[in-house]
């Protein structure tokens, strides 16, 4: 190897940060002209790989810089800063249908940023590095609290952010997957917002009963957060992707116990029976099973279970009667759930009842269904366990991956705009929390 090559210096600000944080990668003292490959390598929590790389060529300073340079090929092409991360893939000869998703958010997730000579695309390992930086991206800022919530018979995690309080507050909600997944309400309340990630599909209540929970859990939940000292009962929103949006609009309409200041839906619809509990949602949307196609690839689409958009008002959640403002966020390559005619027609509802003015509606193309925070790597498809038969399948979520990474950090500024702006109001409260945005 060339002496110089061994000077080759690698460098990554901030080498530790939050993982919606934007970092700069930069490579200096390379060859002028010399071709280059960036490669990001990460292991999960459960032992499966990912890897992503790009190529570069030196400038005439011998430096390469991620956030303003092209690269001409590898994981992505462009000028992309956060390229390395919202495109990582499962190395090769790993298992299909992985999807990454953090499960202890208490660890960062660590991912190796190294540089090569030449235009590489496989045999990493094998390669001789020229430098290497670990980096840590968080989802708990320094501060903020993990607090396991049981009373009442919940199975939720409540996130208190850093400082004295009282805070806003937010339920969180994910979708037909169950499990308690805590990783973006961490982050939130990263950002100043007492934020409470619940499990209401595999939660204890339902594993030793094998009872679908009931409306009371939802509103056991609204209750057990806007009793809490640290948070301000009266502000308080709630945020839903998939299935958990349905329990958003159904909470945020017709719920006598549930005020909410503000409602955010990832992903879904409105179509659902509008007097019925969880189990009777569910069981509407086993009806229409039949509609299900499959890929090429014998990948599940179910983004036809509630088309055509049905007229009958028993069989819609009420948006006209929404009271509080409502942000829709919309892929419009979801193959999973009718999201994007789901979003339409909820704003002819609102228009019609004279509420429009309380919704906004951010709809991107070609985004896929699991639109999450900033820079989670993109899954067009992974393994998935149905709720019925708890079969593993392997669904179709859509999406392409540059337009989808886009779609998540555009949206992602905006939810946090938003949340800002309807949940905090005319207090100072958590200003200094969120005064980075």
């Amino acid at each position: 190897m060339d002496r110089k090559h061994c000077c080759v210096k690698l460098s990554v600000r901030p080498s530790r940060g939050l993982m919606d944080e934007k970092f700069l990668v930069l490579v200096q003292n390379a060859l002028p002209g010399l071709q280059l490959t960036v490669h990001a390598f990460h292991e999960c929590e459960d032992g499966h790989k990912w890897q992503s790389f790009a190529h570069y060529t030196a400038d005439a300073t011998g430096t390469v810089n991620v956030s303003e340079d092209c690269s001409v090929g590898g994981s992505y092409s462009g000028v992309e800063p956060m390229g390395l991360l919202w495109s990582l893939k499962p190395v090769p000869g790993s298992k299909p249908g992985l999807r990454m998703r953090k499960k202890n958010v208490q660890t960062p997730m660590v991912v190796v940023v190294s540089v090569y000579q030449g235009h590489l695309t496989e045999g990493f390992v094998d390669q001789v590095l020229l430098a290497s930086v670990m980096v840590e991206r968080w989802y708990m800022a320094p501060g903020v609290r993990r607090i396991p919530v049981t009373e009442d018979g919940l199975t939720a995690t409540l996130f208190l952010p850093p400082g004295p309080g009282p805070f806003p507050g937010l339920l969180d909600l994910w979708g037909g997957g169950g499990q308690l997944v805590e990783y973006r309400a961490a982050l939130l309340a990263s950002h100043g917002i007492a934020t409470m990630a619940l499990d209401y599909l595999t939660c204890k209540f339902t594993l030793e009963t094998g009872k679908v929970v009931g409306n009371q859990y939802f509103e056991s939940a609204y209750k057990c957060l806007e009793k809490h000292p640290q948070v301000i009962g009266s502000r308080i929103g709630m945020l839903g992707l998939s299935l958990g949006t349905s329990i958003t609009l159904k909470m945020a309409v017709y719920s006598e116990v549930v005020k909410l200041r503000c409602a955010i839906c990832i992903s879904g619809s409105h179509v659902q029976p509008i007097d019925g509990s969880l189990e009777q949602i569910l069981g509407y949307f086993n009806t229409n099973s039949g509609k299900t196609r499959f890929s090429d690839e014998n990948e599940m689409i179910w983004r036809d279970l509630l088309l055509p958009i049905p007229s009958d008002p028993s069989t819609k959640v009420d948006v006209g009667r929404l009271q509080c403002p409502l942000l829709l966020v919309v892929g419009e390559d979801d193959q999973n759930w009718c999201t994007y005619e789901s979003a339409m027609d909820m704003k002819e509802m609102m228009e019609r009842a004279g509420n429009s003015h309380l919704l906004t509606i951010l709809s991107y193309p070609k985004a896929g269904h699991l639109i999450e925070p900033p820079y989670t790597p993109h899954a067009r498809a992974s393994s998935y366990r149905t709720l019925y038969t708890r079969q593993k399948v392997m669904a179709l979520w859509g999406g392409q991956t540059p337009e989808h990474a886009l779609a998540q950090e555009d949206s992602w500024r905006k939810v946090l705009i938003f949340l800002r702006e309807n949940l905090y109001g005319g207090t100072n409260a958590g200003a200094t929390s969120l005064s980075h945005l």
